[in-house]
């Protein structure tokens, strides 16, 4: 029998030729005939050939098909020269009814009905670890030695006819300051699974066990790694299993056929990637292409001003904007609130940035199919019925948003408001975005710009965003223009220090990201406009749907329409100022906000955010 040693620099047609010899004394392939692709194997009868490649097509991140032969032809020439797949896997597994019934060395016993069958050679991300390595990040399976992970998910694949499964991945721990290399060094290997298809907690894919993984063995991770996941070609043998042929065949998990073709044959799959991270509980990670980035980046720059001259850029948070946007691309469900009552004396007191903002959130969270409400105070829910209902009759919003509010009305209030019976393991919403919305100074009272304490007019909104740091897989952003806005609390020193009275009205309560603004409906816009961005982005599409089903081409019929433009919000303010919705600075009924006339001033910044 021959060992390890050495194994990774032979070439693969003497490799086939050992393993053919049943020459060999390992139990998987990780590591061998290095930089040269490996394949997962499936095959099945001819009547399931033509639907199975169709189910490959139809999720090419775990099953990026490399080769189809014809029925009976044991050979693959445009993959190697001289294999035959009876005999050139380290193991095989022989499936009956969907039930594994055998474990095989070879398949040459079963030639005869090998002549009905079709062989399939998918990716495998064994092809990838010799680009990993020459990035200088470890491979910890091959450190030791054992195969990789393999681990089921809750991730359904894209069904066809009889073939359906979930996801399967392999996990590879890789220290963080090494994500961005991993990523990169992986995305263009289109045909060996491509960039991960998650970054984190093992969790967000329905894993609850690293230590048990489903195929494959545990391998350890050492202090600094996180969890990378990739689709993994066994998704094949699930589908096989679920399908419940009469008689198929795959690869043993790990037990790979080795092909002649070298790994330098590869694809763009749309820019080159970056990796940051959205959440710390769980640990989530996403990945957008660096164009996309720079895109929000340059979004971010233009909402920076400072018409106001109020100092707003000792707050600022480079990044914030973008990861921000990451954290509700990724969410299902995102609560808004909004509504800053710094007119006192007036009825309504309400002020008209915010509101504005907030429906141009919500409008691309409405065309990217994700569930959103909005809450505000009890005493202005009929306001602000009246505004969606115009927002949607302006054709701002496709259909009319529910309208919360809240009241404490004990110590668990805010979680059974958040969370299904109050239960933190089942939220209601996965993001909450707070725009110029008043929040609490550290004194408990909530101020305007002037120091008026305007606490009778608000309610305690900001409990939601309290209760929302101890839910796991809630993020929160906040939005505003002066300090003293919810989820301001994350800069309250700078503002303390820059902004008038800042020492008094500087809101205490954090949020997750920090938009900081001119005005902050400009910060809705650019949120609206980096939510497009991602959308847009063939790396992060990927990311968000794990690489299965087909890529979401844009929609300029559904989703162009949803984004701000001059004439919707110049009706918008046309519609709060018949409401008697005052601008904030100067209390007047006037087309501006924030004293800032609203031509000239704010559409510019709608046409250049555009």
């Amino acid at each position: 029998m021959l060992l390890t040693g050495g194994l990774k620099s032979l070439l693969p047609h003497v490799l086939r030729r050992i393993i053919r010899c049943n020459r060999l004394s390992i139990s998987n392939t990780s590591g061998m005939a290095e930089g040269y692709k490996q394949a997962n194997v499936v095959i099945l009868h001819k009547s399931l050939a033509d639907d199975f490649e169709k189910f490959c097509h139809a999720n090419n991140g775990p099953l990026p098909l490399l080769y189809r032969s014809q029925p009976g032809d044991w050979k693959c020439p445009s993959l190697s020269s001289d294999s035959d797949i009876r005999t050139d896997c380290l193991q095989y597994r022989k499936y009956e009814h969907g039930a594994c019934t055998g474990s095989l060395k070879s398949l040459k016993e079963y030639s005869e009905q090998l002549k009905d069958m079709v062989t399939f050679y998918l990716g495998c991300s064994f092809s990838f670890e010799k680009a990993v390595q020459k990035a200088g990040i470890p491979i910890r399976n091959v450190e030791q030695k054992c195969n990789v992970s393999m681990y089921k998910t809750s991730v359904p694949c894209y069904s066809i006819s009889m073939f359906h499964c979930n996801l399967v991945v392999t996990m590879r721990p890789i220290p963080e300051s090494k994500l961005g290399a991993a990523v990169l060094a992986t995305s263009e290997l289109k045909e060996a699974h491509g960039a991960p298809i998650h970054i984190g907690d093992p969790g967000l894919l329905g894993i609850q066990d690293l230590s048990k993984p489903d195929y494959g063995d545990p391998v350890h991770l050492h202090p600094g790694d996180i969890p990378v996941f990739w689709a993994c070609g066994v998704t094949g043998v699930e589908a096989i299993i679920n399908c419940r042929a009469p008689l198929a065949f795959t690869h043993s998990p790990g037990c790979m056929f080795i092909t002649d073709l070298k790994n330098d044959n590869v694809r763009s799959l749309g820019g080159v990637p970056q990796v940051h991270c959205i959440s710390q509980d769980p640990l989530h990670f996403s990945i957008v292409s660096a164009e996309a980035a720079q895109k929000i980046k340059t979004l971010e720059t233009l909402i920076g001003i400072d018409p106001g001259e109020r100092g707003i850029r000792h707050l600022q948070r480079q990044g914030e904007l973008l990861r921000a946007c990451l954290a509700m691309s990724h969410a299902g469900s995102v609560l808004i609130t909004t509504g800053f009552p710094t007119h006192f004396s007036h009825q309504p007191p309400e002020e008209n940035d915010g509101p504005p903002g907030a429906l141009a959130i919500a409008a691309v969270l409405q065309a990217l199919e994700k569930q959103v409400a909005i809450v505000t105070d009890h005493r202005a829910m009929d306001l602000n019925r009246k505004i969606i209902e115009e927002a949607v009759r302006l054709g701002i919003l496709k259909k009319p948003i529910p309208l919360l509010s809240y009241q404490r009305e004990g110590p668990d209030s805010a979680l059974m408001f958040l969370c299904e019976n109050g239960n933190p393991g089942r939220p209601r919403f996965d993001h909450l975005v707070a725009i110029e919305r008043a929040g609490m100074a550290a004194d408990g009272n909530y101020y305007n710009a002037r120091k008026v304490n305007i606490k009778h007019l608000v309610d305690p909104i900001d409990e939601l965003f309290l209760a929302a740091q101890t839910i796991p897989g809630v993020t929160t952003t906040g939005v505003g223009d002066g300090g003293n806005e919810l989820g301001m609390g994350k800069v309250k020193d700078a503002v303390k220090k820059h902004i008038k009275n800042g020492d008094v009205i500087a809101c205490d309560v954090e949020a997750d990201f920090t938009v900081v603004a001119g005005v902050s409906n400009w910060g809705g816009y650019a949120i609206a406009c980096g939510l497009h961005v991602l959308r847009c982005c063939e790396l992060h599409d990927r990311y968000l749907r794990r690489a299965v089903g087909f890529p979401r081409v844009p929609s300029k019929s559904l989703w162009l329409p949803a984004l701000p433009s001059v004439t919707k919000e110049e009706n918008l303010l046309k519609t709060l100022v018949q409401l008697g919705v005052r601008s904030g600075k100067t209390a007047s009924l006037e087309m501006e906000v924030d004293g800032l006339p609203f031509y000239n001033t704010h559409s510019l910044m709608i046409e250049k955010l555009l």
